[in-house]
């Protein structure tokens, strides 16, 4: 992530730091609450174990920073202590109480994750959706907000198009920026939905999966000059399918006359030599 941030961003930081001056106070956890704007919905429950420890030994060494809000304290930066403060039994909390407008509180719970690489795409997604239709932002002023350029704010958010299963294998990491990226430029959901599977399913590389992208859209692209084909025989097509599953690539057959040709395409020399394998088992 970039260390460059937005100006509006840039000047809330400091906000976010605890000094000598400060007056730190004892709040019980009972009076807290999360950040209603926070963007990540998983925390890594094993590093909340391991805070826990360091809390158990040490005590709460970094203050959390709070609002006042009705009935309580809403908690600005330092959800981790709380969660594993929790999870010691501890009954209450340092921390140290500033004034934050709603829109601030949204930006420091963005930024704090953001940069820490806490979020997964799609919550960083959701989390740039959320500032745009809260404070009607355009895309390039969100931009300068986060310090990220036009089309990395653009490209995240166009993740918010896939179909909500797409969009969970994202968010569990079996589908990478990458993939989703390549996905997202289908038109139909329903291939979306399948090329999301078929991906996780056969383990494809962000390249094999454009390049399979790129055949799927050439097949549907009209011969110039060319008589139409006869329809295909549904034999042929079954064929093409039972051999596409069993190589996990792009299979053509060619047929005429009962007579014919069978392609199998590869996209490197890996792919090749995992095919040539593949068939060699076949034949021995």
């Amino acid at each position: 992530m970039s260390k460059r941030l937005g100006k509006g961003l840039d000047a809330l930081i400091p906000s976010l730091n605890v000094s000598e001056d400060d007056k730190v106070i004892e709040i019980p956890l009972k009076e807290l609450r999360p950040n209603p704007y926070q963007p990540r919905k998983t925390f890594n429950e094993d590093s909340i174990g391991e805070l826990a420890q360091s809390i158990k030994e040490h005590g709460v060494i970094q203050p959390i920073i709070v609002r006042s809000v009705l009935r309580g304290f809403e908690i600005i930066a330092g959800e981790r202590r709380f969660r594993a403060s929790q999870q010691c039994g501890l009954e209450k909390i340092p921390a140290v109480v500033r004034k934050f407008t709603d829109q601030q509180v949204m930006e420091i719970a963005l930024i704090e994750n953001v940069q820490r690489e806490d979020l997964n795409a799609i919550e960083i997604a959701n989390a740039y959706q959320a500032l745009v239709d809260q404070f009607q932002f355009t895309q390039e002023e969100l931009s300068v907000k986060v310090g990220k350029s036009r089309s990395h704010i653009a490209n995240f958010l166009r993740l918010l198009q896939l179909p909500e299963d797409v969009k969970q294998h994202v968010s569990r990491g079996t589908l990478s920026m990458g993939h989703a990226r390549a996905i997202v430029g289908v038109k139909d959901d329903k291939v979306k939905k399948e090329l999301a599977n078929l991906t996780v399913k056969n383990e494809w590389s962000v390249r094999y999966l454009e390049d399979y992208i790129k055949e799927l859209e050439e097949a549907k692209q009209p011969q110039k000059n060319k008589p139409k084909d006869k329809r295909k025989d549904p034999y042929i097509d079954q064929v093409e399918e039972t051999l596409r599953d069993r190589y996990r690539t792009t299979v053509k057959i060619k047929h005429q006359n009962d007579k014919g040709k069978i392609e199998l395409l590869y996209y490197s020399k890996d792919d090749l030599e995992r095919l040539l394998e593949l068939l060699q088992g076949k034949i021995s």
